[in-house]
């Protein structure tokens, strides 16, 4: 996958954590490892998954091979998000630099056949509450949504970022110019 500044960002859970069917202790975050290209081509190939990503759905195991490669060579931060150590999903932070580098962008991806377990709102609180102690230069975290990526903007709200407004004709997904939601997470760092 491209190095692009707008992450991915996935519709993935909508119900709480309670009752959901998952015990989020079994969640994880881990490197991707080349042996997880089956299950990364079955929940990255997913149409709905796919939606709202750079990537086209319905790729071959080939495909698979070459998109988790460029995850795990040349991503500075992408974790696999893991149910029993199965690659379900993946969570990323990409920072920036020069006048930009107090502020990083999240975005993850889940398989659909676990949205709506609360799984990607507990993975999201703890990324945005980690990754200011692995990036201590860091001062603001966000994430770019597509305008009609309901879902994603609620698990985003739940994870205690902040809407701060809508970027119009701000992103060109699949040869299409979409405008997207901003969100922020400032922490609150005692002195």
């Amino acid at each position: 996958m491209e190095e692009e500044s707008n992450s991915c960002v996935v519709a993935a859970d909508q119900g709480e954590t309670q009752d959901n069917g998952i015990d989020l202790g079994r969640i994880s975050l881990r490197p991707f490892d080349l042996s997880d290209v089956d299950d990364f081509t079955s929940w990255a190939g997913d149409e709905k998954v796919s939606r709202f990503c750079s990537w086209e759905a319905n790729f071959s195991k080939e495909k698979g091979l070459e998109l988790l490669k460029s995850w795990i060579f040349y991503h500075p931060w992408s974790k696999s998000i893991c149910l029993d150590d199965k690659s379900i999903g993946e969570i990323s932070v990409s920072g920036k630099s020069g006048a930009d580098r107090c502020r990083a962008e999240i975005g993850y991806a889940l398989g659909s056949d676990y949205w709506n377990k609360g799984i990607v709102t507990h993975v999201v609180k703890m990324v945005a509450n980690a990754i200011f102690w692995e990036w201590p230069h860091l001062e603001r975290l966000e994430a770019l949504v597509d305008v009609e990526n309901v879902a994603s903007q609620r698990v985003l709200e739940k994870a205690d970022f902040e809407r701060e407004g809508v970027l119009k004709k701000y992103y060109i997904l699949k040869g299409r110019t979409r405008d997207m939601v901003i969100y922020s997470f400032i922490p609150n760092h005692e002195s």
